[in-house]
């Protein structure tokens, strides 16, 4: 019998990364504005914290994935949507790479050191450079966005198939979260 969910590894590291995303983005919104000051070098480091957190999460995700066949799609589900939702996870697996790889070389390229933790300096990607910074900050900027309307219409999808009740949201869901059958 084909197992319907996700192993626990998976859906661990689905949940740590989306925690961990969740987090970091409005810290991110918020700090951008902020005026320098000691806070806002603290919120920059806590964001920094959670950015290389998920992409240190990443490589074992990876890893997995590579090596572990996904639950498969639902027979009658629309060719259409199985074709998105595969774009959409590559999509999504790349952003998660890609953001906080484009924040760790605008801190290098403005001469900002990535301190995990407040503990292991990171070494620079790439050596000071203003406008590479500048360009950074715009990339990981627009990443960004681009991410969040991705995770938005993740979501929505994932509501939208478990309103249908097709048992596609259920295959990532931890097992406390299991509906109860009735």
């Amino acid at each position: 019998m084909t197992n319907t969910r996700y192993s626990s590894p998976a859906i661990g590291l689905h949940w740590a990364i989306a925690i961990l995303v969740l987090a970091a983005w409005p810290l991110g919104w918020y700090m951008a504005d902020l005026p320098l000051s000691p806070n806002k070098l603290q919120l920059i480091s806590w964001h920094k914290w959670l950015g290389i957190t998920v992409l240190m999460l990443m490589l074992p995700r990876l890893l997995w994935r590579a090596t572990h066949t996904p639950p498969p799609l639902p027979a009658g589900m629309p060719n259409w949507q199985s074709k998105a939702a595969h774009l959409a996870h590559f999509a999504l697996y790349a952003l998660l790479l890609a953001v906080p790889l484009s924040g760790w070389l605008m801190s290098s390229a403005k001469g900002y050191p990535v301190v995990w933790l407040g503990i292991w300096q990171l070494p620079d990607l790439i050596g000071k450079d203003k406008e590479l910074g500048d360009l950074f900050k715009e990339a990981h900027e627009l990443l960004n966005d681009a991410f969040i309307l991705l995770i938005v219409t993740h979501i929505g999808a994932a509501v939208m198939h478990r309103v249908k009740g097709d048992g596609i949201l259920q295959r990532m869901l931890p097992a406390c979260c299991q509906p109860r059958n009735r």
